[in-house]
């Protein structure tokens, strides 16, 4: 009769805790229990400190919502309605096909009680519409031929509109051109022109950099602003002759 041996032997340590492991996971709880313990204790040494940041943080928050509520808000509006007088005159001299003094004047100094531009500015410049003021109280002092109250006036405006922002530039750059400050007038028509790459404002200062330039004797630099014109802006106005122009710019640097 064959005699069959069973095969298969008693499994080793079964069920067996590694106490290795067991050690090394009672060390991570008590390192956790330890942090928590120094935690507790740090709170409970320091919570009147805490406590009194929380209220200082608290007291903030609501004094910042409390005069944005009753002081920017208000103050904001009022800053609007004060505008809308001296806006009529100057959107009217902006509008006539000849500059008109009188308006820019009334606009500026106001009349019959009413906030001029400049009041505005004194008064509500912290504010968007004491912002836009500073940009039309900038255009009108150009307008009646006062640059050096224009450049200061445009130089305070600030805006995140490419089209606003760049005028704003372009106009201290007129400013500059018309007290004989060539060197300036480059520089801010330039920056005018590189505000926001847009058809309108860009090939516009661009243009009038390369005159400048040329009047300079920068006959380099005003060939490669005349360049630009042709090479990025080619459906602008600016553009329509802009050969003739870096040709002569060509022709004066040889």
């Amino acid at each position: 009769m064959a005699t069959y041996k069973k095969r298969g032997g008693k499994v080793k340590n079964q069920g067996k805790i590694n106490i290795d492991d067991h050690s090394a996971t009672a060390e991570v709880f008590n390192t956790l229990d330890e942090t928590a313990s120094k935690s507790e204790q740090w709170v409970e040494k320091n919570q009147r400190p805490i406590f009194i940041g929380l209220i200082i943080v608290a007291v903030a928050i609501l004094g910042y919502l409390a005069y944005n509520k009753f002081i920017i808000e208000p103050k904001e509006k009022e800053a609007a309605d004060e505008l809308a007088f001296p806006k009529v005159y100057f959107e009217q001299a902006q509008n006539t096909a000849v500059a008109v003094d009188s308006l820019y004047n009334l606009a500026l100094n106001g009349s019959d009680g009413k906030f001029g531009l400049v009041d505005i500015v004194d008064n509500y410049g912290s504010t968007k519409a004491g912002n836009l003021a500073k940009y039309m109280t900038g255009i009108s002092y150009l307008n009646v031929s006062d640059y050096q109250k224009a450049i200061d006036y445009l130089n305070d405006f600030s805006s995140d509109d490419e089209i606003l922002g760049a005028l704003a530039k372009g106009n201290i750059g007129d400013a500059f051109t018309e007290i004989n400050q060539p060197e300036d007038a480059l520089q801010y028509y330039i920056e005018a022109a590189n505000i926001r790459d847009n058809d309108f404002t860009s090939p516009l200062y661009l243009f009038k950099a390369g005159q400048t330039a040329m009047d300079l004797k920068k006959y380099d630099k005003a060939e490669d602003l005349f360049s630009k014109i042709k090479d990025n802006y080619s459906k602008s106005d600016e553009a329509k002759n802009i050969d003739i122009y870096i040709q002569r710019a060509k022709i004066a640097g040889e």
